[in-house]
């Protein structure tokens, strides 16, 4: 085979251990988040609460106990976020969306699991909604089963694994394990040694092997073996990490590339980088080191967190902190900012979302009370219809800087 960049040297999981960084030499540019410990953040936690009900009323299809794609509902765009088609709004949401607000309802159970339980209860019967068993292994399809035969994607499938491992650890109802265990091995069925390995995007198509698949199946596998501690599951995480650190990182920017592509017996890195293929990275590499103790781990997530931070953000003329991305797309990379301070502490690349999150609630919201996808409030898409995927992921967004702060 031949392939139009060359592979790195092999990773192994016995690293050699590098001197650890002194605490006094991380420089805080932004308001340490530890001067906010002992103060409970009641701003942060009311915009969570205000902003998830208003999603979960206006975007709810009571009819089907499921959620519509666009608020409002009427709004019908073609979506082009499948492989090589472009699919038709239809009455209620394709699972990417939804997901979000399964992510949510998991944060917001942290704030109070008696509250959202029954939340959550509702996700559950929502996202099984999506499952089919009639292709095996089992996964997970991108509509409602009982509304359309449809595609199963792999990074769909994470996303599904990700959010009921996480629904496991806050209610340890073991049937939301073996969800998530389910769904890895859907995933890991789609895994092929051609190109050094790695999974594709969707199921029986192999024309690339994209981080989104490859970075949820890491995030997922890792977090199976910290809820089981089945040596597999290590064995898979090490697996996807080495193949996307190998494959798609920048050594020069430290960041994830999107994609490897493939045609016959060529494959070259599709260059375009989306925050969130960095954040499970991050992710990944921190949790790694958790597991393993292997301070190489912890090196690779603080310079992809460093990569990212000097990558992606940028300021407005106000000095107004923002990343140009997708706004669920920079919560995933929050996700990795967040698994990294709670190890060193380092409040800088958390600070710069959660100043723009807090800008985007003063100056970018619409009379619905649903924010902007762009966050600067520089754009009025006041009377624009507002994606699911947006919306919830602010709940979310919210939610984990009350629980960072408290």
């Amino acid at each position: 085979m031949h392939c139009l960049f060359t592979w790195k040297r092999k990773r192994t999981s016995a690293r050699m251990k590098n001197h650890t960084i002194l605490a006094c030499s991380i420089i805080f540019t932004f308001l340490s988040l530890a001067s906010c410990v002992s103060k409970p953040d009641t701003v942060s936690l009311g915009r969570a609460e205000i902003h998830f009900e208003n999603v979960w009323n206006k975007y709810r299809v009571q009819k089907h106990l499921l959620f519509s794609e666009y608020y409002p509902n009427t709004f019908k765009p073609g979506l082009s976020y499948f492989q090589d088609s472009v699919q038709q709004t239809r009455e209620v949401s394709f699972l990417w969306p939804m997901s979000g607000v399964f992510s949510a309802v998991n944060i917001m159970m942290e704030l109070d699991s008696a509250k959202y339980r029954p939340y959550l209860d509702s996700m559950v019967v929502a996202v099984e909604k999506y499952y089919d068993k009639d292709r095996q292994p089992p996964g997970y399809q991108a509509y409602p089963k009982a509304m359309e035969y449809s595609d199963r994607y792999y990074d769909d499938n994470g996303l599904v694994g990700i959010d009921y491992v996480d629904a496991y650890r806050v209610t340890g109802n073991p049937h939301y394990l073996h969800k998530a265990k389910e769904v890895m091995t859907f995933i890991q069925s789609g895994w092929r040694d051609d190109f050094g390995g790695g999974v594709s995007w969707l199921e029986g198509v192999h024309d690339q092997k994209p981080a989104c698949s490859n970075g949820k199946a890491t995030v997922l596998a890792l977090k199976l073996y910290q809820a089981t501690e089945s040596p597999e599951y290590l064995e898979y995480g090490i697996q996807y990490y080495d193949w996307m650190m190998n494959t798609l990182k920048d050594d020069s920017l430290n960041i994830i590339w999107n994609s490897l592509l493939i045609e016959d017996d060529s494959c070259w890195v599709q260059k375009h980088a989306y925050t969130y293929n960095t954040g499970t990275m991050i992710q990944s590499a921190v949790r790694l080191y958790q597991i393993t103790k292997d301070e190489q781990y912890l090196k690779e997530a603080r310079q992809l967190a460093e990569g990212s931070f000097q990558y992606y953000v940028k300021f407005t003329d106000q000095n107004i902190p923002y990343i140009d991305d997708l706004p669920w797309f920079v919560v995933v990379l929050f996700r990795g900012y967040h698994e990294l301070y709670e190890v060193d502490r380092n409040p800088k690349y958390l600070d710069a979302i959660i100043a723009s999150a807090n800008h985007a609630w003063e100056n970018a919201r619409d009379d619905e009370g649903l924010i902007f996808k762009d966050w600067t409030g520089r754009s009025d898409e006041s009377r624009k219809p507002k994606w699911l995927l947006d919306e919830a992921c602010m709940a979310e967004l919210f939610a984990r800087i009350l629980l960072l702060k408290n």
